[in-house]
């Protein structure tokens, strides 16, 4: 399975915001963004202003695909997923992204960032509905539990990230720290999902 393996700080200097990539660093100090907030590379400073129309659709795909750690071949494949339901193609986008089970576990706060809940997820740590699922784009519905299975109860990423967290911040989401379980609600609405970005202009980039 193909997968980006270089800095991931880097990504989000290249969008110029904090893409939440790095888990608990990208709330301190040490994040490169707080210092070099430019595109890295050693023309970083000097690159130009001015930008194209297909520039600024491209940058906010980019930061999309970034945030949700997707590779091309995946992001395009949602965004045909969504363009063949109803509603806005933009919206269902990003709606299909936020129901990825390794975002889920992302935003009942089991794990620091996408990255790491990835991982919980491939290494068979987390139970859907008491079955156990390994797959990080398996797509949650609502009403489905998301628990961490028995014998990975005591791993410290899930501890620590939990203490970090405070109450369930998302209206579609309810956890239990004690048990280490939470509920996937609902879908939401785009209003409610935390994404800087414009998934509009997505639309219109794989619309030419």
């Amino acid at each position: 399975m193909a997968r980006y393996t270089g800095s991931v700080c880097k990504l989000c200097r290249r969008e110029k915001q904090k893409l939440m990539l790095k888990g608990q660093k990208c709330f301190t100090e040490k994040c490169p963004i707080e210092k070099r907030n430019y595109a890295p590379g050693q023309h970083g400073l000097s690159r130009r202003s001015k930008v194209s129309e297909y520039g600024i659709q491209l940058r906010e795909k980019q930061k999309i695909k970034r945030s949700y750690g997707l590779l091309e071949t995946q992001f395009r494949n949602y965004f045909e997923k969504a363009s063949r339901q109803k509603g806005r193609t933009g919206e269902n986008l990003v709606k299909l992204l936020e129901r990825r089970l390794d975002n889920v576990v992302y935003r009942l706060g089991l794990a620091p960032s996408r990255k790491s809940a990835r991982q919980l997820v491939c290494h068979r740590h987390i139970i859907v509905n008491d079955g156990l699922v390994d797959i990080p784009s398996f797509l949650v519905m609502p009403g489905d539990v998301i628990k961490v299975r028995e014998k990975s109860k005591k791993l410290d990423m899930i501890h620590s990230s939990l203490k970090r967290m405070k109450d369930s911040l998302y209206s579609w989401l309810t956890i239990d720290k004690a048990k280490l379980s939470g509920v996937f609600l609902q879908i939401p609405e785009r209003s409610e999902i935390p994404l800087n970005a414009n998934e509009q202009l997505v639309v219109e980039l794989y619309s030419k």
